[in-house]
């Protein structure tokens, strides 16, 4: 569970998204956050208390003179050990209140009067008009100025009929996002560029070669950089993965699919981690047609396939760096044997700084998996560990190398 032992303030305003607030407080809660939710005024016009104690297990605030708090103070008591403090809806007139200081209800005073170390996220949740309404886009900017981080809002339908920017993003993005204001920004202002997922390599125009890669784990590697602040672009083979929060997905079949899109996306890329399981090679000779079963000799022999080898996608960014300083280059084997001794060879093949190892039919589509380390020094294990887990590791990892690097000097 992401947030055991977190302790959140969840702050409801007026809004029809409240229904949405519902959500998220049960997803902190079986992510093992404990949740003290607080309700404006406003907020109890859209859902009620009852609910959100039940989803919270604990009695719900909505009055800064609450006398069940000992000293009558709900508004210091109450953030005094919360590690974050989540206004989600959050209207316009709450950003308002945020952005001057008002202290006129319990929430807001709450606001105001928290600890400077607990961070405070805000989902905006209005109508399209009011969130590009001149008045709140300064306040809006305000509280970025003020160091409290807004979330979204996202656009589509809302509740009015309207369409536009103003929704509060999805609970899952917001707990995403939670989540992430957790992580140590270790990547700020980076932009890194991950490959993931297998490739396809075209037979006829229902038939292909592929491989049994799930994507996994470069999915994960993505979510743990753009955790760690990054900016992330993720180009990927044929998945089922949902893409993760905040990052930009480009989705390509083919490994040279694949190459054109590395390559559009290169420049300015401080950072290239080649996860995906690219296809070494591919079929050269592709029918424009289902190729049918035949009988007698032919049947038995099949289709004469002629193959040709595909792009390597991290030795032509690897010989770019070396020509023109950058990107870092980190790259992936999958292997069936002998790790330690090909992981090794592999690394000094490609010219790269940074390899990661592990046996592919171990973790192929599993949720799991133990990598192993490669550069310059030798090797390093990391033992098994979810897939998010270890990713996390090795941003930690790159970042630690990069640190040294003259390209982030």
């Amino acid at each position: 569970m992401e947030l055991t032992g977190k302790k959140i303030v969840l702050g409801l305003s007026g809004g029809v998204a409240c229904y949405k607030a519902a959500e998220l407080c049960r997803a902190l809660t079986k992510e093992g956050a404990s949740v003290q939710v607080v309700m404006t005024d406003a907020a109890t016009h859209f859902i009620t208390t009852v609910t959100m104690q039940a989803l919270s297990g604990k009695p719900v605030y909505t009055d800064q003179w609450d006398a069940r708090v000992g000293n009558n103070m709900a508004h210091i008591d109450v953030t005094r050990n919360a590690d974050a403090i989540v206004i989600a809806p959050c209207s316009a007139d709450f950003i308002r209140k945020l952005a001057h200081g008002a202290c006129d209800d319990l929430l807001s005073t709450m606001c105001v009067a928290r600890p400077r170390h607990v961070p405070l996220l805000v989902a905006p949740a209005m109508n399209v008009e009011m969130w590009t309404n001149p008045a709140t886009m300064r306040n809006a900017a305000q509280l970025r100025e003020d160091g409290i981080r807004i979330l979204g809002p996202a656009a589509g339908e809302q509740a009015c009929g309207e369409v536009g920017m103003g929704r509060m993003l999805e609970p899952e993005q917001l707990l995403d996002e939670i989540v992430a204001a957790f992580q140590p920004k270790l990547m700020a202002g980076k932009r890194i560029l991950i490959t993931a997922g297998p490739t396809f390599e075209a037979i006829d125009p229902v038939r292909g070669i592929t491989n049994l890669s799930s994507g996994k784990m470069g999915y994960a590697v993505a979510r743990a950089a753009r955790e760690a602040g990054a900016e992330v672009t993720l180009v990927s083979g044929p998945t089922a993965l949902p893409t993760p929060h905040g990052v930009t997905r480009i989705d390509v079949q083919s490994a040279q699919q694949m190459m054109d899109a590395v390559n559009r996306a290169i420049d300015g890329q401080h950072i290239f981690i080649a996860v995906a399981a690219v296809a070494d090679w591919r079929v050269a000779n592709p029918s424009t047609q289902k190729v049918k079963k035949t009988d007698g000799e032919a049947a038995a022999k099949g289709p004469e396939l002629q193959f040709e080898q595909n792009p390597d996608i991290l030795a032509t960014i690897a010989a770019r760096t070396t020509l023109a300083g950058h990107p870092y280059c980190v790259g992936f084997a999958a292997e069936s044997e002998n790790l330690l001794e090909y992981g090794s060879a592999k690394r000094e093949r490609k010219g790269i700084p940074l390899l990661v190892g592990n046996i592919g039919h171990h973790t192929f589509g599993q949720d799991d998996n133990t990598i192993v380390l490669f550069d310059e020094h030798g090797h390093t294990i990391l033992p098994q560990a979810p897939k998010l887990t270890l990713a996390r590791q090795l941003i930690s990892e790159i970042s630690k190398r990069t640190s040294k690097h003259s390209l982030f000097q």
